[in-house]
């Protein structure tokens, strides 16, 4: 393990604050943040962690001050808003996201590990290894996990002869035989880590694209895709999306849109010229009183709301895409 310490730079927040703090860091630092949910206070804390000392902490400080101050007046609930900056040892830092992180199965298709987990897929389940790092998407977000979960309903829909349950399996062979389905095509917009990305190329999605207007998360999501040895089955870019062509070269099967509120409704059109007729889209990210604003956009559109799962402060949702356009 290499010498030297890591800087770590947290707020202690909440839940409904999260994302809007992450994304306060990442202009600040550069940098993407991690998260931690404490179950019995509900408590969150947000984090990144920089390799070189950050410079002019009192700085920092206020400008860290001056985010959460209008991050409060957007309505949203920061909670104590305490700001840290901490000198770790690397081995600490290393040591410490062992204790919060473990094991993540979706169903019989899918495994979300660490990579210091020595727990074994099982028979024909799918192996995603994902370390925190010093970057964010690990599948132990609520919003994150409910996409992992489409993917995997998506893809069973589409191929059920290759779930992984081995029940009833004589009775579907002579359908498989007459049924031979291409793979589904798949966007990440946002792709963080490259989680969804990595996590559909495991499952057998093709093409997977998947990009974050954030250089440093492009970075992190081609370092996770390597370690997961599916480089090549993902095209990962950098881009932004509200600069992205109204009219798309590809359309996909499959569209996974973790953003907030505001993003999904001001982009639904660049986001929908990309999916194509009878598309899945998997929408994520959003706060409980802003999800029916977005339903409402997503539904004048054409499309349908088939699943939604509420959980904590987050509320995510599964639209199909009629197969005439509106």
């Amino acid at each position: 393990m290499r010498r030297g310490a890591i800087w770590k730079i947290s707020v202690n927040t909440t839940p409904e604050a999260e994302d809007a703090v992450a994304n306060l860091f990442s202009h600040l630092l550069n940098q993407p943040a991690s998260s931690y949910t404490d179950a019995e206070t509900h408590t969150t804390t947000v984090s990144a962690f920089c390799e070189i000392r950050p410079p002019k902490f009192s700085l920092l400080r206020a400008a860290l001050r001056e985010g959460l101050r209008k991050i409060k007046t957007c309505g949203l609930e920061i909670g104590a808003g305490r700001i840290l900056i901490t000198k770790l040892p690397r081995e600490d830092w290393a040591e410490s996201w062992k204790r919060h992180f473990k094991p993540l199965v979706i169903g019989d298709a899918l495994l979300i590990k660490p990579s210091w987990s020595k727990r074994r897929p099982r028979k024909g389940q799918a192996l995603v290894v994902l370390d925190p790092g010093l970057s964010f998407g690990t599948g132990q977000h609520p919003t994150t996990e409910f996409c992992l979960r489409e993917l995997v309903r998506a893809w069973e829909r589409r191929h059920p002869c290759r779930r992984v349950s081995t029940r009833n399996a004589p009775a579907r062979r002579q359908g498989c035989r007459r049924s031979q389905e291409l793979p589904r095509s798949l966007l990440d917009i946002g792709t963080g880590s490259g989680i969804l990305a990595i996590a559909a190329a495991k499952l057998g999605y093709a093409p997977v694209h998947a990009f974050d207007f954030d250089s440093q998360c492009v970075r992190v999501a081609r370092a996770n895709a390597r370690l997961n040895r599916v480089p090549h089955q993902i095209r990962i870019t950098q881009a932004d999306l509200t600069r992205l062509p109204r009219r798309a070269a590809r359309q996909f099967d499959v569209i996974c849109a973790n953003l907030l509120a505001n993003v999904l409704i001001a982009e639904r059109d660049r986001i929908l010229a990309r999916l194509r007729p009878g598309g899945v889209l998997v929408v994520a990210g959003i706060l409980k009183r802003e999800f029916t604003e977005v339903r409402l956009a997503y539904e004048a559109a054409g499309l349908r709301l088939v699943a939604n799962r509420r959980e904590k402060e987050w509320c995510s949702g599964t639209f199909v895409r009629g197969l005439k356009q509106s």
